[in-house]
């Protein structure tokens, strides 16, 4: 199992603070168990690892072979949950380096921004290979991917014909409604259905997250198995101090009550970047209403230490750091010895890569504590389809703990429809009239 270490954090905060938040969070755990709490519509992911059958995840894997047999290139389109965790996964899993690699079919992304640049680009890269394209979205209008998706229809339609277009292109939608639906079922696109009592950000245990990480030949049943470990040693019955996800939401809690606002979440392994992402939705959508809510940060370590470092170890003391800590690397290198030593590190000659790094963040983590830094530690035994299934439940487990504890509804995101009705009255879309005269009135 992943291991959580929270000693660095006792500096700061009184054990019997963290202790003080048990009642609360096993209240919120039996909110989450029984429905009771705000936005219990939403609780689908809850005990979604155990329900996953074989069946469904033998579909999943037939799926995914339709597409790399058919397809050099397959484009995930999608914004926010539905793609933050499906990347998450493969870019943990990936070789740094994938993309010069033509042993496996490539994961790309659309959908997630409105760049013309970028579409301009995707297209021109896909436009001589064999691509298909995995179409997520459950209403089917979310402007940034309905547009890359009318795009890369078109383009998937003109290079490989009608029929295959039909054979490579998947949508993942709304069992019933919606214009993604309608146009599946019109078009006769092999289909999946997101849950309706699964919010985005909390879907990547769904077709949402398994299609992509299946079709980038990596292991859904490993990935799940880890899932439902984590379901287990996080359940309402596991006790308080055994319970990892309880552990996390007190602690984090406790720290923001004396005035630690700011989380960030830290890697010394840059595979994780997109963890962070994926992270950062998933905490900062849940918790950022109400006027309250830790704010959800990340950076990559050794590299971001020549960069963000001078202000986390002497900036405002605001912050707490969670590290994500991999405890065995998947390849060995070794530092070679120099005859002439000009750089001066003989002196780690013999030694793994990765000592290094290990040392880097222990030295990282003693400076910051010492800088006033509260440190949590996740240690997670190696980057496996495995262990990241027990991570990311892990997340998704705390922190709808933890926005209970905030007293927040963890499951809406009622604030993310403002830029919209904004940005639909500038462009003068139907039925925006109103709107679009009150913002020309501001311009």
């Amino acid at each position: 199992m992943i291991t959580l270490n929270t000693k660095k954090v006792l500096p700061f905060i009184q054990k019997e603070a963290v202790t003080a938040l048990k009642p609360q969070v096993m209240n919120a755990m039996q909110m989450l168990e029984k429905g009771t709490g705000e936005g219990a519509d939403f609780l689908g992911w809850l005990h979604l690892p155990s329900s996953i059958t074989d069946e469904f995840l033998s579909d999943i894997e037939q799926t995914a072979k339709v597409l790399r047999d058919n397809c050099d290139v397959v484009v995930v389109a999608g914004i926010g949950g539905s793609y933050l965790g499906a990347r998450a996964v493969i870019e943990a899993l990936n070789s740094n380096f994938q993309a010069y690699s033509a042993q496996q079919t490539a994961v790309v992304y659309a959908g997630h921004n409105i760049s013309e640049d970028y579409l301009f680009e995707l297209m021109q890269f896909l436009a001589d290979k064999r691509f298909g394209v995995i179409n997520i979205s459950k209403s089917g209008t979310t402007t940034e991917t309905a547009l890359a998706f009318r795009l890369l229809k078109k383009q998937c339609e003109s290079q490989r014909g009608k029929e295959m277009a039909k054979k490579v292109i998947v949508a993942v939608t709304d069992a019933k409604k919606g214009a993604a639906r309608t146009l599946a079922t019109q078009e006769g696109y092999k289909t999946y259905v997101i849950p309706d009592n699964v919010g985005g950000r909390f879907s990547v245990l769904t077709p949402v997250g398994l299609l992509p990480i299946a079709v980038a030949g990596y292991d859904v049943r490993a990935f799940v198995k880890g899932a439902v470990e984590m379901e287990k040693a996080t359940s309402v019955d596991v006790p308080f101090e055994e319970n990892l996800a309880a552990q996390y939401a007190a602690v984090r809690n406790a720290l923001y009550s004396t005035g630690k606002k700011i989380e960030i979440l830290v890697n010394f392994q840059p595979k994780l970047h997109y963890v962070s992402e994926w992270w950062k939705q998933l905490y900062g959508e849940s918790e950022g209403k109400d006027g309250k809510g830790i704010f959800p940060a990340s950076v990559d370590f050794s590299t971001d230490l020549h960069s963000m470092g001078q202000w986390i170890q002497e900036g405002e003391r605001t912050i707490f750091e969670t590290v994500v800590s991999v405890e065995k690397t998947r390849h060995e290198l070794l530092v070679p010895s120099d005859e002439q030593n000009l750089d001066g590190l003989n002196f780690l000659a013999g030694k793994h890569v990765d000592e290094v790094n290990k040392m880097a963040e222990l030295g990282t983590q003693l400076a910051h504590v010492d800088g006033g830094v509260p440190n949590i530690r996740l240690s997670i035994p190696v980057l496996d389809e495995h262990y990241i299934g027990q991570l990311l439940y892990f997340f998704e487990k705390a922190c709808g703990i933890s926005g209970y504890v905030l007293g927040v509804n963890p499951f809406n995101q009622p604030g993310v429809e403002a830029y919209k009705k904004n940005m639909f009255a500038l462009l003068n879309k139907p039925g925006y009239e109103e709107e679009s005269k009150a913002i020309q009135a501001r311009l």
